[in-house]
């Protein structure tokens, strides 16, 4: 199932969904808007790239980013946990990472990416560890972020 298929899928089911994005930079918007009649779902994204942004917005909490930092599963949760609340979505996706080329550790290297999803039932989130380029990574992402839907969606 594409991408596109599993956004239509949650426009069929009237399943409404919010990004909250940082490595991806609006990816995930991008790709949900692409399809057509994505506005009957889609109605918030959120792009906090900066830890301000993501406590201000989403409502991570600072205790948490200063002892996890912003690229951690606690942080992907609480973005999509956040997005979820603000919106008022039945869905909310998430996330956090180290795109590259720079900016890696080694306990943080490049392509580590939390992702997170948040529904009525709770939340989930997937770590991964991915090679390439920045947009390679980015790409790569947003895929594993719609196989998480589509995986709790069960479609």
């Amino acid at each position: 199932m594409t991408n596109k298929q599993i956004i239509s899928k949650l426009i069929e089911n009237n399943i409404t969904i919010a990004t909250a994005e940082s490595c991806t930079g609006g990816s995930l918007g991008k790709i949900i808007t692409s399809v057509p009649g994505a506005s009957s779902i889609y109605g918030y994204g959120f792009i906090t790239y900066a830890n301000e942004a993501k406590e201000k917005i989403l409502g991570v909490s600072h205790e948490t980013l200063e002892k996890y930092g912003a690229v951690s599963p606690d942080t992907a949760l609480q973005m999509a946990k956040g997005a979820r609340v603000v919106s008022g979505s039945d869905i909310a996706v998430s996330v956090t990472g180290i795109a590259g080329p720079g900016g890696g550790t080694a306990e943080k290297p490049v392509g580590l990416v939390y992702i997170a999803i948040s529904d009525k039932d709770g939340e989930e989130h997937r770590k991964l560890n991915l090679s390439g380029s920045r947009d390679e990574v980015r790409v790569k992402t947003c895929d594993k972020v719609f196989e998480l839907i589509k995986e709790r969606m069960n479609f």
